[in-house]
């Protein structure tokens, strides 16, 4: 994937890190908000990535711990998050991403190169997965934005041939 041009290639230090998973919580909140019911049937990542994926494997390779692989599918299904109120999930995933984000701001130029071998990915290291992080959440952005670009779209009348310019 190619950076946008004229765009720094240089990798987003920790504070920019917990920034950015800062304003991936405002702009969802506020989509959601907008939405009010319709909003409230969106459910934010998954909150396993957040635990297990992102500042779990940190702390892991900060600890010396193995890395594990995990079931994504198969943990939510066990945690049923889909049938429990958007709001409770929400304010879960709040929860972990507020701790998330003092992990991200304590972290030394010693944790950036901490590292782990991965089962299928193979080796991690903490500096790469702060950036993955942050693609991954723009990901989850973008599919959000997407729901609510298909919901507008039927009613553009005309202006629906402005989309293809």
């Amino acid at each position: 994937m190619s950076g946008v041009e004229g765009s720094p290639t240089h990798p987003f230090a920790p504070t920019q890190i917990a920034a950015l998973l800062e304003s991936t919580c405002a702009l969802i909140e506020g989509e959601i908000n907008a939405l009010g019911d319709e909003g409230s049937q969106w459910h934010p990542a998954p909150i396993e990535a957040e635990r297990r994926g992102f500042a779990g494997r940190i702390r892991d390779m900060i600890a010396g711990r193995p890395l594990k692989a995990w079931d994504q599918e198969a943990v939510a299904r066990e945690r049923k998050d889909c049938d429990r109120m958007s709001q409770s999930v929400w304010m879960e995933f709040m929860g972990l991403r507020h701790d998330s984000i003092a992990l991200v701001r304590s972290l030394t130029a010693a944790d950036l190169e901490r590292s782990g071998e991965h089962p299928t990915v193979g080796r991690l290291r903490v500096k790469d997965l702060l950036q993955e992080w942050v693609h991954h959440d723009r990901n989850h952005t973008k599919q959000l934005l997407a729901v609510v670009q298909e919901r507008v779209y039927p009613h553009m009348g005309n202006s629906q041939k402005f989309v293809g310019e």
